[in-house]
């Protein structure tokens, strides 16, 4: 490995830091959050505290711990109670005040639904003289998971899994959660009613789109029922997913079942949605360490999404580009993108999307000098691995012929996870208390 191609390795790990202390949940709640001459101000919004007999917190995802820091640092004795629900393993120390129960993600389990239950009992108790404050982060869809009645939980899993290896994308995956949820899609709102309620959102999500973030169970639902089928034939679902869940689908599509609250639903009058934290904030400040360490650099989008080896392709195309031309930025390069990617699963092995996208992108920048392609996700998890994601560059190809490791093979078969723990070359931050999605980054000179 050369020099140059040992100092980028350096460099990229630097970048991607610093992107994840730009998004620290403690930091972006206080950002948000103050008491000031008698007020509670959430950004622009401030309430009269005499207004209040309670204030309770609740909240679930993987960064509900440390956004529940943030607020105990500021509200301090104020704060009523308050019960939270959490990634296994992502928790921060809080006050007695505060439960934190512990669930599974991507896929639910029965600890997650005591833990929602205890939530929902909370927040059943309370009047309008109550401030509830919400805390939203990547992974809530699955760490919030309460059934409608008839769906168990399993069904559930096994609904969560199919959509999870058909390819969907995050906002479809959400629109079936909300429709066989008994709190996603505003359903939680609902049930606050009429507390006011302020909810504080690290997005996870692509555009930030309210109602998409943890399946939006704080915000109006533009999906439907009806959406919900066009899905399941989109990607061919019948007959792969529970038959309790096609049928309560179908009996909603067919005006059965009460759909999920919508603009204009009176239980939204007292409740507000105020981003705290995103993508782009992760990918700006990548952008401004990277130029600081010397790169002219170009954030693609932090829109980015598809089928992550097409992706891949894409990001190694625009290095080639630089190589030959200098365009569309000069050497010393650093190239940015943001977003969620998708992995349609054929293979039986074990990875993420961005171990993927970085085995894809090293077979087309194989034997490019000085080229390193990173990607990870900011939570510090990608896919049901303990890796956030990877790293490659210019000789990672001819490294594994070498160990008699076949790239293609490893790709066909999704198992780009146990391709770079070979390699050494999987990048593990633990658990870091955020969650933004990705992070892809390439340094080309």
């Amino acid at each position: 490995m050369n020099i140059s191609v040992k100092r980028f390795r350096k460099d990229v790990n630097t970048i991607f830091q610093s992107s994840l202390t730009a998004v620290d949940p403690v930091l972006a709640v206080k950002q948000h959050l103050r008491i000031e001459k008698g007020k509670i101000f959430f950004t622009n919004n401030n309430f009269s505290l005499s207004d209040f007999e309670n204030i309770y917190l609740i909240g679930f995802g993987k960064a509900a711990a440390s956004m529940a820091r943030g607020v105990e640092e500021v509200l301090g004795e104020l704060l009523t109670s308050g019960v939270i629900n959490v990634k296994y393993e992502h928790i921060d120390k809080l006050s007695s005040k505060i439960k934190i129960n512990e669930a599974a993600h991507p896929v639910p389990d029965e600890a997650g639904i005591r833990g929602t239950h205890e939530i929902i009992n909370l927040i059943k108790t309370c009047n309008k003289n109550d401030l509830v404050i919400c805390l939203i982060s990547g992974g809530g869809s699955a760490i919030l998971p309460s059934p409608q009645d008839g769906i168990t939980l399993s069904e559930k899993q096994d609904t969560t899994k199919a959509l999870l290896a058909c390819g969907a994308d995050i906002t479809e995956i959400n629109a079936i959660r909300k429709h066989i949820s008994k709190v996603k899609g505003g359903q939680l709102a609902k049930l606050a009613f009429p507390a006011t309620l302020v909810t504080l959102i690290l997005s996870d999500v692509i555009g930030d789109p309210l109602d998409s973030i943890a399946s939006g169970p704080t915000a109006p639902d533009d999906s439907t029922f009806s959406d919900c089928i066009a899905i399941l034939e989109k990607y061919q679902l019948f007959g792969k997913i529970p038959a309790t869940v096609e049928k309560h689908l179908t009996a909603g599509a067919e005006g059965k079942i009460p759909d999920t609250p919508k603009a204009g639903d009176p239980v939204f009058n007292n409740t507000f949605n105020i981003i705290v934290g995103s993508n782009w904030q992760a990918v700006n400040a990548a952008r401004i360490t990277a130029q600081k360490l010397g790169y002219h650099t170009l954030i693609l989008s932090t829109f980015v999404e598809g089928e992550t080896k097409d992706v891949a392709r894409v990001h190694a195309a625009i290095a080639k580009e630089i190589l030959k031309s200098g365009n569309p930025i000069s050497k010393p390069a650093c190239i940015i993108s943001g977003g969620e990617t998708t992995v349609t699963i054929k293979g039986d092995g074990l990875g993420g999307r961005n171990q993927e996208f970085v085995l894809a992108a090293a077979i087309d920048i194989n034997n490019l000098k000085n080229v390193v392609v990173f990607s990870a996700g900011t939570d510090g998890t990608d896919g049901p691995t303990d890796a956030a994601g990877a790293i490659a560059d210019g000789e990672t190809i001819t490294r594994a012929k070498k160990m008699g490791l076949n790239a293609f093979t490893y790709l066909q078969n999704n198992d780009s996870y146990h391709f770079f723990e070979k390699l050494g070359d999987l990048i593990k931050t633990g658990p870091t208390n955020t969650n933004v999605m990705d992070l892809r980054i390439l340094l080309i000179d």
